[in-house]
């Protein structure tokens, strides 16, 4: 099994740095594979708990190498929730990638724990004939504060 590694997280930062800098990135120090990610970037603010920024990711197997070196933009500057990450905040930015396994099919909506399952939801959106999704990663569900059960979380996403 592949698991994440810091190297992968220096991945994402020489990505978004080299983005600002107009210049190439840096050969990653990391095998490839074909795994679904996540790269997550947080603030700290004051140094306070570090808070949300951006999280994109893909739940369909994708290549680490293109798959970090995409996300870690696309998440950094263009998940719709935040405004994009400017190069100033580089100093107090962090990022965590994740790669997904283990998948697991509940069998309902409350059969997972908060903070060690993730949770992925599918439903049809009837108001535009369509079928839609959303997802926690297992880190993601337990820092939410202000959601503590699954019921809440589920709701929430």
């Amino acid at each position: 099994m592949v698991t994440a590694k810091k190297e992968m997280v220096v991945y994402c930062f020489d990505t978004l740095i080299a983005h600002y800098n107009s210049d190439q990135v840096p050969p990653p120090a990391f095998d490839d594979g074909q795994h679904p990610l996540f790269v997550t970037w947080k603030k700290v603010v004051n140094g306070g708990e570090p808070r949300l920024r951006g999280c994109i990711g893909s739940l369909k197997a994708c290549d680490l190498i293109n798959g970090f070196r995409g996300y870690a933009l696309n998440s950094a500057l263009r998940d719709r929730r935040f405004p994009p990450i400017q190069a100033k905040e580089l100093p107090s930015l962090e990022c965590t990638v994740s790669i997904l396994t283990d998948y697991e099919t509940a069998n309902d909506y409350l059969d997972w724990e908060v903070g060690t399952h993730g949770i992925i939801i599918e439903f049809s959106d009837p108001d535009y004939d369509t079928r839609r999704s959303g997802t926690y990663l297992p880190e993601v569900a337990a820092h939410e504060g202000s959601f503590c059960s699954p019921p809440s979380l589920v709701s929430h996403l």
